[in-house]
């Protein structure tokens, strides 16, 4: 199965479930690499759908504070593309089946090789990419390897894409598009956008590929709300931060985890 089949599979089977994927994000190597590994293993088992793995880097321009904040430790740990492939690879081998995203910049992609990277992310188990500095008009490369390896590679929009880019991004984004849910940086909100629903509408009417809103989720009451309107909620900021406050990291990102899963299950009332 390809990276693309695999998460495209894990979108119908929700579908067919009538709920949204969940798709938390977690830094690889925070607060430490062997604790990473320990979370990413909870939170596959606390009911997430998919999982996005960030890859640390100095200018992260797409992330807020709690995630620099985790980037920056991870780096001082000696974090590095060989360590994140390593990570990724160790994941699989530990059992984690779920879809994974290696989520990072590319100037890093660009240093290591792409072909070189998309290759052993393919080869250590990933499914797919998100490069938020990485436009279409400039991914022909990216491209050309995800394709050689049946790799996913995921475009975002934000709510002022214009027309003419939503019908660009839903021809050529891979197993998904990701909708940014504000035009800003990541980070926990106290409310979702007003017009998050006119923008998932937007996009909706341009392409039927499943549509998954990050940014500024940080509740299951809020996720619940997206989960109601788009095909998988991306949460992250508040998962790094309930792990950064915690005497026990990883039964706290379960415990997190497992509560959004919750608030998606067609069941769920959200009082």
């Amino acid at each position: 199965m390809t990276g693309i089949e695999h998460i495209t599979q894990t979108f119908e089977r929700k579908m067919s479930q009538g709920r949204a994927a969940l798709m938390p994000y977690y830094t690889l190597g925070f607060p430490d690499r062997a604790t990473s590994l320990r979370v990413v293993e909870a939170i596959a088992t606390s009911g997430a759908d998919l999982i996005e793995l960030g890859v640390p880097f100095s200018d992260p321009l797409a992330d807020g504070p709690t995630i620099q904040a985790s980037t920056q430790k991870a780096l001082e740990n000696g974090m590095n593309m060989e360590a994140c492939l390593a990570l990724t690879r160790q994941l699989r081998e530990r059992g984690v089946r779920q879809p994974l995203m290696l989520m990072g910049y590319y100037n890093p992609i660009l240093a290591y090789g792409v072909e070189t990277f998309v290759s052993e992310a393919a080869e250590a188990g990933a499914d797919g990419f998100i490069v938020p500095d990485l436009p279409p008009e400039e991914a022909e490369q990216m491209v050309t390897s995800c394709q050689i390896h049946g790799r996913a590679l995921i475009y975002l929009l934000a709510p002022t894409s214009t027309p003419e880019r939503c019908t660009l991004v839903a021809q050529r984004s891979a197993g998904f598009i990701y909708l940014v849910s504000v035009t800003g940086v990541t980070g926990a909100r106290a409310a979702l956008p007003s017009d998050l629903e006119k923008f998932v509408g937007r996009v909706r009417s341009t392409s039927d590929k499943p549509l998954a809103v990050g940014f500024g989720i940080s509740t299951p009451e809020q996720a619940a709300a997206v989960g109601d309107l788009a095909d998988g909620v991306i949460v992250g900021s508040a998962l790094i931060k309930t792990v950064s406050e915690a005497r026990d990291p990883v039964a706290s990102a379960a415990a997190f985890v497992s509560s959004l899963a919750g608030a998606l299950s067609p069941e769920q009332v959200i009082q």
